[in-house]
């Protein structure tokens, strides 16, 4: 992580960046953010995550005013052409003179960013083991809120059993993980979620379909039932900082052979192939 941060119009070493008691974010986790891979320096698909936060801004109805190239001038010192990296971006609906669920009369947004290294997964190359758990979290999932107590409390549950991530079950149907989106490979067909109130709509897992439908990889929008899911070849989970990750293992079952997959092999080729021709 690079000392330097951004806090509401200050760039300052992060031992230095404060923010109230008062702050609704941390009163009430009353905010929405963002994480932005760069590779090389270049943010990757910059627009798109923007876009992705003007809505969920859009959905707690906070207003903030940046362009994309405000956020491109926010970001760049802190990048380093060196590294791959992300920026975490967090805002809030800011301080508050007193502690009261309604929106205050004068909303002045705290925004704050940092940049941190992406380190490697090994678990993108030998797959990681998963379980199913019920889906406890609110019916904003679209919205990505800072107020993350319902994912952290499902993903700590996979790991307390040896798992690296837990996908969620609604009403019989798989919609997501609990920090990824999830893909699933069913009688030969690519298959994830529709996009709803019910997912976070993922940057990679778009970039995901728009690979495999310009390579003819059969891939689908559609529900995936928790029955289906147990019948699939190949299982992948995706996030940014993460990217492709195929499941090797789903509570306690081998998926498909037991090792990453032939789909998975070429989508995760033409990912990285990707990411170097926007260097």
């Amino acid at each position: 992580m690079t000392d330097l941060v951004y806090l509401n119009g200050e760039y300052l070493p992060l031992a230095d960046a404060k923010v109230s008691v008062l702050d609704r974010g941390f009163l009430f986790g009353d905010g929405v953010y963002e994480v932005i891979p760069a590779y090389a320096g270049k943010l990757f698909r910059l627009e798109d995550h923007i876009q992705r936060l003007n809505n969920s801004l859009s959905g707690i109805r906070l207003s903030l005013p940046h362009s994309v190239a405000d956020w491109q001038a926010i970001f760049a010192p802190m990048l380093d052409s060196s590294k791959d990296q992300y920026i975490y971006l967090q805002v809030t609906r800011g301080y508050a003179a007193k502690r009261d669920h309604g929106f205050p009369e004068q909303v002045v947004p705290t925004v704050f960013a940092m940049c941190s290294e992406i380190k490697p997964f090994a678990g993108r190359i030998t797959g990681i083991k998963c379980i199913t758990l019920d889906d406890i979290r609110w019916q904003m999932c679209n919205v990505k809120a800072i107020t993350l107590l319902g994912n952290i409390l499902l993903r700590q549950e996979a790991l307390d059993q040896d798992c690296a991530e837990a996908l969620l079950v609604k009403d019989g149907l798989v919609v997501e993980g609990a920090a990824s989106n999830v893909f699933a490979v069913i009688d030969g067909v690519l298959l994830t979620p529709p996009k709803s109130h019910q997912i976070l709509p993922g940057i990679t897992r778009d970039v995901i379909l728009e690979l495999a439908l310009a390579h003819q990889v059969p891939c689908q929008e559609a529900a995936i039932s928790l029955d289906s899911i147990k019948t699939a070849s190949e299982i992948w989970v995706t996030s940014s900082t993460r990217e492709i990750v195929p499941v090797i293992e789903l509570d306690g079952a081998a998926v498909g052979s037991g090792k990453p997959g032939p789909v998975w092999q070429q989508l995760d080729q033409l990912l990285q192939a990707y990411k170097q021709s926007l260097s």
